[in-house]
């Protein structure tokens, strides 16, 4: 148990591939981008705004990420914000790093009240136009997608799941994107986004099998561009600022769901911005 005997959350991916040096930001720009005037909210993406606003709210935030320095400015920040967090290191392509990664998440921390898996890739961002196809498409490219989309959230959820089987209650929220929807063709520029489909399936098996125990599952369809340095630096988001998502208001809403009454759970929600038509 952690010293302060605060409640848990873990966020598995708490740093983004488009915060200022992240992996897509470098890919797209070339290199890294200023978020020097940005606000201290979306400089991490998605998983820095949940392991803020959790932490804001009185949790001891546990920070996964595959490389510690990616996330200790995250850190420096929840402390500014006199807020508690601890970083672990987990690679969601190992089975022994998923298991060592919460032994220590429960040494240092304790068993997790809710879990928000964030996990994300870019295997497939760079193929040109004309590999497009999926006769095109690497095995280990499609591996790393089944890793981070279905074995990975799986392992996860049996290293968390017992415990909050056994307590009767916790949150497994997961952050997903509008391809869970159905199967679609992958575009020039996007990554390998078939196994989505696969992990909103699993949020709804987990749903079937651990809502009577009191967990509380749900699958988060992020259906639009989130606000971050990397993607606030492309031309088209400063054209068009009305169709970037705000991860602090993406936060807000997983920790909503946290929060909610057992009598009227939520397992599936969409965040569109408000000019779009939703993804079907």
């Amino acid at each position: 148990m952690n010293s302060s005997n605060k409640p848990v959350a873990v966020v598995i991916g708490a740093t983004s591939k488009w915060q200022s040096d992240g992996r897509n930001t470098r890919l797209v720009h070339g290199n890294d981008v200023d978020d020097s005037e940005l606000p201290v909210g979306i400089r991490w993406g998605v998983g820095g705004a949940i392991a803020q606003k959790f932490a804001q709210e009185g949790f001891f935030v546990v920070l996964t990420t595959r490389t510690t320095k990616n996330a200790i400015k995250l850190q420096e920040a929840i402390s500014e914000q006199n807020g508690d967090s601890t970083i672990v290191e987990l690679d969601l392509s190992s089975s022994n790093s998923i298991s060592n990664a919460f032994l220590e998440i429960r040494e240092q921390a304790g068993e997790p009240d809710v879990l928000i898996y964030n996990a994300g890739y870019i295997e497939g961002r760079d193929l040109p136009p004309e590999k497009e196809l999926l006769e095109h498409i690497p095995l280990d490219m499609l591996e790393t997608a089944q890793h981070i989309s279905v074995t990975g959230p799986f392992l996860v959820a049996k290293e968390v799941m017992p415990s909050m089987r056994k307590r009767g209650y916790g949150s497994f929220l997961i952050s997903n994107n509008a391809n869970s929807l159905r199967g679609k063709k992958r575009m020039t520029g996007q990554s390998l986004y078939y196994p989505r489909v696969m992990m909103r399936t699993l949020s709804q098996v987990l749903t079937e099998e651990y809502s009577e125990f009191g967990v509380h599952v749900a699958n988060v369809v992020i259906d639009g561009t989130i606000d971050s340095p990397g993607t606030r630096a492309i031309p088209k988001s400063q054209q068009n600022p009305e169709l970037i998502i705000n991860p602090v208001k993406i936060a807000e809403a997983f920790y909503y769901l946290h929060t909610q009454d057992k009598s009227c759970w939520t397992h599936e929600l969409q965040l569109t911005p408000y000019p779009v038509k939703p993804s079907f």
